[in-house]
């Protein structure tokens, strides 16, 4: 929960543990040295709070456009009224040309300009599953260059799997598989189920052990058939007296450069098979990652994680920079870093431990498919946990943002256009009328033109 390592970290005499997190096997006796606020979850919490806090809310364009657009309009419209008076000395023609001039300057369309883009962006963005938090956000997306992601529940599925069996001369994948899962069939650990799992998938016959027996942290053994038989780390099955044959050596040595976890299997003294187990990575990691660069971001990958295991599961996917081993105050404290670098971050997230750095960042961007912290400290959120949504979450605030512009700009810029006209007493009130209620048509029309906007698959 608190680093977002996938295989489960070993406790022994001495080690701090903390609270909210799963004993996986053997019995524990812990001493309370942190409660309450003390706790390294309130202290996350808090963390959380400072960084929400410290961020300035963001003001509308349109509110700081009209906060000096409508006094100064009614200033022209008084000093319309009275230049007629004074050159023309027509009380109609004044009266008209003020008139005109405070209804054409009626920033109707500039106060829908904001409301109404954002209305459809976010509905549009909620068809898709993308909650877009609020205004904000839409500003935020449109300077960042640096996408910061999380490797657990959000690169990768967060469930072990195992990927390959690696079985000694003499001895089949089937038979390795199958022994590994009848010594691991009673046990709950992430790497026990995942061996069960694939020995179900591929239908091996699991056959019948009794006996069982557990050192915590190295492995596991059993009698099948009258063999015993164990399942564990290479290490200890060799500190046990196994023998680990060079051709199996070969193929763990390749193994540990991967980054993944490998189980071996041994029966009759002897090593009889390697079992390749890895958090496996989310079909669209791949896709998301090219869109985002393709976008002109920059992708870092922040996880808790071992190096060697991160290393290996950015560059499958073509991540550009890897920090790993990182606290959940270090991945907040990158995201600072990365910020006083000149960066505009956004950072991707969906567990507890994300969410100081989500916070933190100029853009949190939290999976929906992770926890509720998660989701509080994030902008946006991507509901269905699909991590190509991020991209489309990310150009569909830039696009919203764009329309919003576009709505200011034509707004405006007919006001600016049409008032002197007005003061001119070129144009009636009932003219000025039409133009007010037809450059609020143009801009509502603009703003629907969003619902068209499509994901990336």
């Amino acid at each position: 929960m608190m680093t977002g390592e996938s295989v489960p970290v070993e406790a022994t005499v001495g080690d701090s543990v903390l609270g909210g997190t799963i004993n996986t096997s053997g019995l524990l006796k812990v001493r309370a040295t942190r409660v309450g606020d003390d706790t390294e979850l309130a202290r996350m919490a808090k963390l959380v709070e400072r960084a929400q806090t410290g961020k300035s809310d963001a003001q509308r364009l349109a509110d700081r456009i009209s906060a000096v657009f409508v006094p100064i309009v009614i200033v022209v419209a008084i000093v319309t009224f009275a230049a007629w008076m004074i050159f023309a000395g027509s009380l109609t023609i004044a009266f008209q040309a003020a008139v005109a001039t405070l209804i054409i300057a009626c920033p109707c369309a500039l106060g829908l300009a904001t409301p109404t883009a954002l209305l459809v962006g976010t509905g549009r963005g909620a068809q898709l599953g993308l909650l877009i938090s609020g205004p904000e956000v839409l500003e935020h997306s449109r300077s960042i260059d640096m996408v910061v992601l999380d490797k657990t529940g959000t690169l990768t599925t967060g469930n072990m799997r195992a990927l390959a069996v690696h079985a000694e001369v003499g001895h089949s994948n089937d038979e390795v598989l199958g022994r590994a899962a009848a010594v691991e069939a009673g046990s709950e650990h992430p790497l026990a189920r995942a061996i069960v799992d694939k020995a179900r998938e591929e239908s091996i016959s699991i056959p019948q052990a009794t006996g069982f027996s557990t050192e915590a942290g190295f492995g596991a053994s059993a009698t099948i058939g009258g063999e015993s038989v164990a399942v564990g780390r290479p290490a200890w099955l060799e500190s046990q007296g196994f023998v680990l044959s060079s051709e199996l050596q070969k193929h763990l040595d390749e193994l540990h450069l991967t980054g993944n976890t490998v189980v071996g299997v041994a029966s009759g003294r002897t090593v009889v098979g390697l079992i390749q187990i890895a958090d496996t990575l989310k079909e669209s990691s791949a896709e998301a990652i090219a869109t985002l660069q393709s976008l002109g971001l920059t992708t870092v990958m922040a996880t808790g994680d071992h190096e060697s295991v991160a290393t290996a599961i950015a560059q499958s996917v073509g991540i550009d920079r890897v920090e790993a081993g990182l606290t959940p105050e270090g991945k907040a404290d990158l995201i600072v870093r990365l910020q006083a670098e000149g960066h505009q971050v956004a950072m991707v997230g969906d567990g507890i431990n994300d969410a100081p750095a989500l916070a933190t960042a100029n853009l949190g961007i939290a999976m929906g498919t992770g926890t509720d912290a998660a989701m509080s400290a994030g902008d946006l959120t991507i509901t269905r946990g699909d991590l190509i949504g991020v991209a489309d979450g990310i150009r569909l605030a830039r696009k919203t943002l764009g329309t919003i512009r576009g709505n200011l700009f034509w707004a405006f810029a007919y006001n600016v256009a049409a008032i002197p006209l007005a003061v001119a007493a070129v144009l009636n009130p009932v003219v000025a009328g039409l133009a007010m209620a037809f450059s609020s048509v143009f801009v509502v029309t603009n703003s629907l033109r969003l619902r068209s906007f499509r994901p990336t698959t």
